[in-house]
């Protein structure tokens, strides 16, 4: 395991897990810890060898630039320090040329096209479920470039400029049932849920989950 300097423990996190997946080192750089947490626990439970999780683009380089490249690093596009792109371009750079993909929760299909043509390995949404997810790491640290289906063929046509799983998590807050009803409803863990009515309230300018709901019926969005 990669030796964290004490005084660094809070920025930069590394967990090793067994069995080993053929020695796959796969960094996080995200600003919201829910969602670092969330995935670092994904790629755990299906044994990556080493999981980073890091907050933000200064910690991402540093971390490349002084354990070595890995095989695969989500890069949040919304997290400190990234300005658009660039951020990507700089990452890439700092991971030798190997693969360094788009994490968004909110991202259209437009942006996911503009990051891919721009080098990413893919774009993954904070909102997929734990397999897919997995399924979508190893695809990209094997050198293939990803990108959701259904993401792609629904991001930029649904209601309100809402993705269609968007869209059903906003009808459950309409019904008032829970995130865990929810999640189970839609097959989904909760954590993904609590991301997307994050992301609902942040598109909507509503102030919490029962002013979506509101916003949603006024608007006929449901």
């Amino acid at each position: 395991m990669q030796s964290v300097p004490l005084a660094r423990q809070r920025q930069l996190t590394v967990v090793s897990q067994a069995p080993r997946v053929a020695g796959m080192r796969v960094m996080i750089a995200d600003d919201h810890d829910l969602v670092r947490e969330a995935i670092a626990s994904f790629l755990q439970g299906e044994g990556v060898a080493e999981v980073v999780t890091v907050p933000n683009l200064q910690d991402a380089i540093r971390a490349a630039d002084e354990g070595g490249s890995f095989d695969l690093v989500l890069l949040d596009y919304n997290m400190p320090g990234m300005n658009g792109l660039e951020g990507l371009a700089l990452m890439i750079a700092a991971n030798d040329q190997r693969p360094v993909a788009i994490l968004s929760g909110t991202a259209s299909r437009a942006l996911a096209e503009q990051a891919i043509k721009a080098g990413a390995a893919g774009f993954v949404p904070k909102t997929m479920s734990s397999r897919s997810m997995v399924s979508a790491v190893r695809f990209m640290a094997a050198g293939e470039v990803y990108a959701p289906f259904n993401f792609m063929q629904q991001a930029d046509t649904s209601s309100g400029n809402l993705s269609q799983r968007e869209t059903d998590v906003l009808r459950g807050l309409s019904e008032g049932k829970s995130n865990k009803e929810i999640a189970r409803d839609l097959d989904l863990q909760e954590v993904t849920i609590k991301l997307h009515v994050k992301t609902l309230s942040r598109k909507l300018n509503a102030k919490n989950r029962t002013h979506a709901a509101m916003i949603a019926r006024e608007m006929n969005l449901i």
